[in-house]
């Protein structure tokens, strides 16, 4: 029994000094060939990495980014020309991989309204882990000249139940309101025009890349 006591008592104190490591990176090359290792904060629980991907006609960018999280969760959103894959995990220097490039994903089934420029009646088709639609309202991140605090915008596509969970709860983008996921198809509604169309993808690339 006291060996079984001593061995707990040296768990507790190794495991309780212990911070994380993960790799780190920020780029809008569409690289982390550069990524470093970095000590995380002690209420940072997860390593992560992103890939997200804007094509809009021949234009491609793609952005990535690897770091510490204290709340993660695995999964993508997709508003068509706009995707976004997040890969997390709670071990360290365990992000060495870039997360998929979510163009990669297959088409499931699923379809979702998501808008454009002109309309929120666009049908998108569900790629990959997406089982879920969302509907989202915030703050355009390019403020209007004219509109102190910027533009109030709509978002809707296609999204992964675990990044739902975590967003409604306001843990994953903080300035993001009135948002909200449903499961069936076509369920986040055709009204609405948006005026950023970008604004949720966007939303999550500068929260992981500006942090």
């Amino acid at each position: 029994m006291d060996l079984q006591i001593s061995v707990f008592l040296l768990f507790i104190l190794f495991t309780a000094g212990h911070s994380l490591s993960c790799y780190e990176c920020r780029s809008s090359l569409g690289s982390c060939a550069f990524q470093e290792k970095k000590t995380c904060p002690s209420e940072s629980l997860y390593c992560v990495s992103t890939t997200g991907v804007v094509q809009i006609g021949g234009i491609k960018t793609v952005n990535k980014f690897k770091g510490c999280e204290a709340d993660c969760q695995s999964g993508s959103t997709n508003i068509g020309y706009s995707k976004m894959t997040l890969s997390c995990c709670n071990t360290d220097l365990c992000n060495a991989q870039d997360a998929p490039d979510p163009n990669t994903n297959v088409p499931n089934g699923k379809k979702c309204f998501s808008c454009d420029e002109k309309s929120c009646s666009n049908t998108l088709s569900c790629l990959g882990t997406e089982d879920r639609c969302f509907k989202a309202t915030g703050e355009n991140l390019e403020k209007d000249l004219t509109t102190v605090g910027g533009l109030s915008v709509v978002s809707k596509g296609c999204i992964s139940k675990n990044i739902c969970d975590v967003t409604a709860a306001g843990t994953l983008i903080p300035n993001v309101k009135d948002f909200s996921c449903c499961e069936g198809n076509m369920c986040n509604g055709a009204q609405s025009v948006s005026q950023s169309f970008l604004f949720l993808c966007c939303s999550l690339l500068s929260y992981f890349l500006l942090q």
